[in-house]
């Protein structure tokens, strides 16, 4: 991992800081994770209906973060599944996740960009869970990866936060909707202190650099053709499996989050799936 461009280097500092507090948090459901083997993440259960099982797949899933997303996917019956995340501090945490659990995943540390090369395999499933593309400046290179990544037949699962979504100021407290950010992918990235977390946590993370990057629905679309995907599905969902925007939203019984009042308002995430013939 040396050599690591200047956005990367910040944000792997970032998610290094994080990594042991989200395994603390009990937003992740470690202890859940452990306790039953039949146990899924929130966001793989969610996933669920559209993902289906996995029996005898081998499965990538890139971002993988700590782990719990992985793990699940292990669950629903893949062959071989392999995590990928470049934080090392992460893929710590996944280690010790899997250890717990009894699964068997190959965790290996790479930016997203030099997957192909540093992984040196294909795969019947390409997996990419919440709060992935916005740290990639480039969306088109991401899609030439998935598709690099793919066996012919193979497929790409994408849930991730709606660009309208990260289209929204950064508060952490909103009391109406104002789009200021851009929707578009643009060249220079929205640079800022990182100061806090996306999950209560037992003491606050050190500040740091972030530098992401907003990708529209179409800018993934036209990169998924452009490198010989079909699009097979897609879906908006007006939940999000974290507190997008405090003091507009209500939680629901499933753990997700969405507008308190008229949600049909604006899409929080977002399902693609897309097929390598």
């Amino acid at each position: 991992m040396e050599g690591l461009p200047e956005y990367a280097a910040a944000n792997r500092r970032g998610w290094d800081d994080r990594a042991a507090l989200h395994a603390r948090s009990p937003q992740y459901g470690i202890e859940r994770l452990v306790a039953d083997p039949e146990a899924l993440s929130g966001v793989v259960q969610f996933d669920l209906p559209r993902l289906g099982r996995l029996d005898g797949l081998d499965v990538v899933h890139l971002q993988c973060h700590i782990g719990t997303d992985t793990v699940s996917l292990a669950r629903l019956g893949a062959r071989a599944v392999t995590g990928l995340d470049l934080s090392p501090a992460s893929l710590a945490e996944a280690s010790r996740l899997a250890e717990r659990c009894g699964v068997t995943v190959r965790w290996v540390e790479s930016d997203v960009y030099h997957a192909p090369e540093v992984l040196g395999a294909t795969y019947d499933i390409v997996y990419t869970g919440i709060g992935a593309l916005n740290w990639l400046p480039s969306v088109r290179r991401w899609a030439q990866v998935i598709a690099a990544l793919l066996r012919p037949g193979g497929r790409l699962f994408i849930r991730d936060g709606h660009p309208m979504l990260y289209a929204l100021p950064d508060l952490d407290h909103y009391e109406d909707l104002r789009v200021e950010l851009p929707y578009f992918e643009v060249d220079q990235p929205l640079t800022g202190e990182w100061s806090g977390t996306y999950v209560s946590t037992d003491q606050p993370p050190p500040a740091s650099v972030s530098m992401e990057w907003n990708h529209g629905i179409g800018d993934m679309v036209t990169a998924l053709l452009a490198s010989g995907l079909r699009i097979t599905g897609f879906e908006e969902h007006t939940s999000a499996p974290w507190d997008a925007l405090p003091g507009l939203t209500r939680q629901l019984p499933d753990g997700e989050f969405e507008l308190a009042e008229r949600p049909e308002r604006l899409p929080f995430t977002f399902t693609l799936q897309a097929v390598k013939d």
